[in-house]
Parts: C-alpha cells; structure tokens; sequence
C-alpha cells in the first residue's frame, strides 16, 4: 500500500497544486483546467454509470442545500453519495454515502488504485499546469460510489462551475443558491460575470432549479440554459418555505402540500435551501424507481427527511445550561443572519466568542455581534496555519466601538471558560467565526462527524 495514514494520502492529492505555491493566479477561465480529471475519469471509466447526478452551487447555502437534497434522497428510499466542501476535522467528511464518511482503509485504497494514473498524467502537464486536488478526490469518490451502488450523488462545486472539476459529471439537475458577488480575483468583478461562472453547471437537455436571484441574476442563468436547451426554473418568492416558529427541534415552517414541517436547523436561512432541497430531490426521484411521487408517503418520506437533517456547525445548540450556539459567519451579512434566528433565545447574559481573521470582515462581525452581547471574548485557532488573526490590542481595539466589555483570549477553550464564568448556567453563549473554529468547538463538545 502506497499511503499508510490520512496525511500522507492528503499530501499526495495536494502535490501537483503545492509547486504553483506563490504564484500569482487569475481568472478561473485562464487558469483552471479540468483536462487532467477528464482523463483521470475516463482511465478508470468512472462517467459511464447510469447514476443521477445534482450538482449544487452559488455563493451561499450551497453546502447545506446538498446535505438536505442528499437526506431526503435517502429517505426516499435510495443510497445516496455527497461531496461537500469544506471539512471539520478529516477529508474523508467531505465522501459520504448515506451520511457515512468514506472509512480511512477505503480511501487509501482507491487512492492507490489511481495513483498510477495520477502519476502519469501529472508527468505529461506544463510547467504552469496541476492536477486539481478536487479533481483527484472526485474521482475516489465516484469509485467508492460505484462500489457501494450509489444510484444518486448530490455533489457541491467548490468555487464557481463552469472551470470546476465537479462539473465533469454529467448531471441532469443544477441546483443555484443565492449568487452574489465572491471571489472577484477568480471569477469576475461583476454578479452577471460571477453568475455566468455558476451557470457552467448546466448541461444540455437538463434540468435546472434556483432560489430568487437579482434580476440581472435570473437573466443570465435562463440565457445559459437555453443556450444549451435546458429547463430552467426559478422559484418565486411565493413559493419559498415559510418560517412559522422555532423549537428545541428546528424550525418549524409551512411547505406547501408537505403542510407545517420541522427542518432539524435552526437557522432561518435554511428555508431557501430546504425548499430548494424538496425540489430538487423531487427532480431526481422522479427518474429513479420508487414511492410515487403523488402518494401521502412521498409526503410524509420527506417530512421525516426534513426533521432528520444534520449538519454539524450551522448555527447548531451545543448545550443547555448555559445555552451555547454555534455558527460559521464571517461577515456582517451572515452575523445578523445568525441573530435573527436566535433573537427570541438570546437569555442575558449574551457573551459572544467571535474567531474571525483578518482578511474576512471581522469589523461587520463585532458590529452586529456587539449589539446583542453583553461582553464580547475574542480568540483565534493554530488549527489552520494559512489563517492569520488580528493582534490582542488591535483586535480588542476594533471591537470595543461596539461592545464596552471585551477581553481576549488566546486558545478557545480558555475563552469557553471565561464566557461560563460571565454567563452561569442561564445564559447564553455565542461562539461563532471561521470554518477551523466551528471544528474546534465542534472538538471540545465532542460532536459526531463521521455520519451525518
């Protein structure tokens, strides 16, 4: 066996990317060729299958709108395969079937098997040319898919769509989440160019569905998928899920013919995604064998599936007493987001444990943050050595316009200690910042990872 552990297998998927390191990069359409995956699938005849394929993207939701398609799917009645981006704690999370990450022993073993063909391809590239990491860790996961008789994936692009490697699959469906302007330095500095980028998604003959977009949003994807001849639909603001209460079991929010559901999030942003979710899965089931689509079981098959989500880290309740809330925003936007979903739980005293670095919008988060707490603890994580956090002075500096009581802390778990101290066991705690906090906490409370 070639790789005997995770990090030698990471590392090796890794390397034809790492000898770009420092260099300057642009627009995915100069620099991002998914040639080298092509051959990859087609060595190992890994695009023949009669499996169905979603692909989700956009520029937010998209992870979780997958998730959600993938368990209703599986509530179906049908064995389902996910990649998603990006991970908690171990690679193999980003491999699922039925929500079971990929076991060590099999990655390893497929990555094995490929190998030789990675080797060789890598051998044929230019000097300015890699084999994608996500091409290599599409093509293990098609492998694992095959051999577990997956019959339907949900697969989440990482950035963009029209250069990224999950696009090679050929799926039927593409399914938008809200798209906005990211990523201008690979994308495009325009939301129709950005857009553009997602609707590479699309194939001919397809199916596409997308939550409410910009105008100027709507009008690109249609364009695109007529280009191609596809059906593209877009659901009205008044045929979105809509938000009923909060309960220690989710939110609760009425779906149409699905009456009143109970989605197992507490986030109110997830409404678009599972409605996105439902019609999508819907889209997929509808080519597959199965519960008719009109019976009271179909119904009630994806209510149940609505209520089993889990999706470890989305503004998820760690505990009780005192009251902790975990949550991944990194902006203005997503911070009050979080807010608005937890406005009627927020017990005093509020303290919020914010982890944000310092080329994200750190500022956005103290401010919104900041008004709701009663003291704010801020800390930062070694877990990814890229991150980079502000100064303690700096950092406590640019919080205390919004918040009178702020301290530092220097590793998580010192700031979960002094945040307990200040809240007692009626409080409530905010922990909330970057994806390597979120697995930090997600650490500490000891959270299950490997199924979802």
């Amino acid at each position: 066996m070639r790789f005997k552990d995770e990090g030698e297998a990471v590392t090796y998927i890794f390397r034809s990317m790492r000898k770009l390191r420092g260099q300057t990069r642009g627009l995915d359409e100069n620099t991002r060729d998914v040639g080298p995956t092509r051959r990859l699938m087609y060595a190992h005849n890994l695009l023949t299958t009669s499996r169905e394929y979603a692909v989700v993207t956009g520029s937010k939701g998209k992870g979780s709108t997958t998730v959600i398609t993938a368990k209703l799917l599986q509530h179906l009645g049908h064995t389902v395969g996910t990649i998603t981006s990006p991970h908690m704690v171990s690679w193999r999370e980003r491999i699922r079937v039925n929500g079971q990450a990929i076991p060590k022993a099999a990655l390893l073993r497929i990555l094995d098997d490929i190998a030789p063909t990675v080797d060789e391809i890598e051998d044929s590239l230019a000097e300015n040319q890699y084999f994608s990491p996500q091409g290599i860790f599409l093509a293990v996961a098609l492998k694992w898919f095959d051999e577990q008789n997956v019959k339907a994936a949900v697969l989440e692009v990482g950035r963009g769509g029209r250069f990224d490697d999950i696009a090679v699959v050929p799926n039927k469906l593409s399914m938008f989440t809200p798209i906005m302007l990211e990523h201008p330095d690979y994308l495009g500095g325009t939301v129709e160019r950005i857009a553009w980028h997602k609707a590479g998604i699309i194939k001919p003959y397809s199916y596409a569905y997308s939550t409410p977009q910009a105008p100027e949003v709507l009008d690109m994807l249609q364009r695109e998928a007529d280009a191609v001849a596809a059906e593209f639909n877009w659901i009205a603001p008044a045929d979105m899920g809509h938000y009923v209460e909060t309960t220690n079991k989710g939110i609760r929010m009425e779906m149409g013919r699905y009456g009143i559901v109970t989605l197992s999030l507490m986030g109110r942003y997830q409404i678009p995604n599972a409605t996105l979710a439902v019609i999508g899965a819907g889209n997929i089931h509808a080519r597959l064998d199965g519960i008719p689509h009109a019976s009271r079981e179909y119904v009630e098959r994806i209510r149940a599936g609505l209520l089993d989500v889990h999706w470890p880290g989305r503004c998820q309740k760690l505990q009780d007493h005192p009251a902790v809330y975990l949550d991944g925003a990194i902006n203005a936007e997503s911070a009050a987001s979080l807010v608005e979903s937890l406005k009627d739980r927020l017990h005093k005293p509020v303290v919020s444990i914010l982890g944000v670095p310092d080329d994200k919008d750190y500022r956005g988060v103290y401010a919104t943050l900041g008004a709701v707490s009663d003291a704010i603890i801020l800390t930062e994580t070694a877990r990814n050595p890229s991150l980079h956090f502000l100064p303690e002075t700096e950092a406590v500096g640019a919080a205390q316009p919004h918040n009178t009581d702020v301290h530092y802390a220097k590793t998580l778990s010192e700031a979960v200690e002094q945040a307990k101290a200040k809240t007692g066991e009626t409080g409530t705690i905010l922990i909330v910042g970057t994806q390597s906090i979120v697995a930090e906490a997600l650490a500490l409370w000891k959270v299950e990872l490997e199924v979802i």
